[in-house]
């Protein structure tokens, strides 16, 4: 598998803990999964996170692995959704029962290397290719609107149907988060978090603190997570930052803000979910090592 575009400037900025962290989430080869996949069955760990959510339906939280997607719940073992353990890379929640994801297919499965982009309404128990199957593996995914945004091949592109893709700007970024107007759109890159207000188009300059990965759940609630495992919140859409704490186990593999409250976050050593808006931290499941 191809490592994300943002591996070297990131490295150059952060040093070896985003080299690690990306180097995990990109891992591939049949023998890579095959790992993953007998970790999450026979120990109830998980590993290699890519994305996290929760279903608005029933609460429910899902974890996006290198090895399928998978419930957690505190004091309970994960629980594989449906029957594909793909590499489930760009995962989002766009409503209730219904999310969509990039990847790649399993090894053995007749799925193709490049999943394009795909879609539940059943919570993940099946899943419908809408478009660019064989072609796109989307690295981030989120929407706003009815629009979604997502960065692939070092790109940042952009649907209202899931079926036809508008290219915006080229940039080396690791995450995306588009605020709940669908007005600005966010990307973390070695120089900070950058800006666009037009669509993912054209970004500025970036702005620090470096952040790994960002998620706007509300317009003044926007929450970013460093390369450390340090977790920030930003009541101006990035403008300033203010430290809240550091998430047990150090460098992050995901982030997702439910609202300004609800915020779960994975690190190299399990799912982590905190209800008071980020100020501690209890765990939900352990990522095997």
């Amino acid at each position: 598998m191809t490592a994300r575009p943002a591996v070297r400037p990131l490295l150059a900025i952060a040093g070896t803990s985003i080299a690690a962290l990306v180097l995990a989430a990109c891992g591939g080869g049949s023998s890579d999964a095959d790992t993953a996949a007998d970790a999450s069955d026979s120990s109830g760990t998980l590993s290699h996170v890519h994305g996290l959510g929760v279903d608005p339906a029933d609460g429910r939280v899902y974890v996006a692995t290198h090895s399928g997607l998978y419930t957690v719940a505190k004091g309970q073992k994960p629980k594989l959704v449906g029957d594909r353990k793909d590499d489930f890379m760009g995962f989002t929640v766009t409503g209730e029962n219904t999310f969509i994801a990039s990847g790649h297919g399993a090894p053995g499965s007749d799925r193709p290397g490049n999943v394009g982009l795909i879609e539940t309404k059943d919570a993940g128990r099946t899943w419908t290719s809408r478009s660019l199957s064989g072609e796109a593996d989307f690295h981030s995914l989120d929407s706003a609107k009815a629009t979604v945004y997502g960065y692939e091949g070092g790109r940042i592109r952009v649907s209202s149907d899931l079926k036809s893709w508008e290219d915006g700007a080229t940039l080396e970024a690791l995450d995306l988060a588009v605020n709940p107007s669908g007005e600005k759109l966010l990307a973390t890159t070695a120089e900070g978090v950058v800006t666009s207000t037009d669509g993912g188009r054209a970004f500025a300059k970036g702005a620090e603190p470096v952040q790994a990965f960002v998620s706007w759940p509300a317009e003044k609630s926007l929450f970013g997570i460093g390369t450390s495992g340090k977790l920030s919140s930003s009541a101006d859409g990035g403008k300033t930052w203010k430290e809240l704490t550091t998430v047990p186990g150090g460098q992050p593999q995901a982030l997702t803000a439910v609202n300004a409250d609800h915020i779960l976050a994975a690190t190299m050593t399990g799912v982590y979910e905190s209800r008071d808006g980020g100020k501690t931290f209890s765990e939900l499941a352990p990522l095997a090592s």
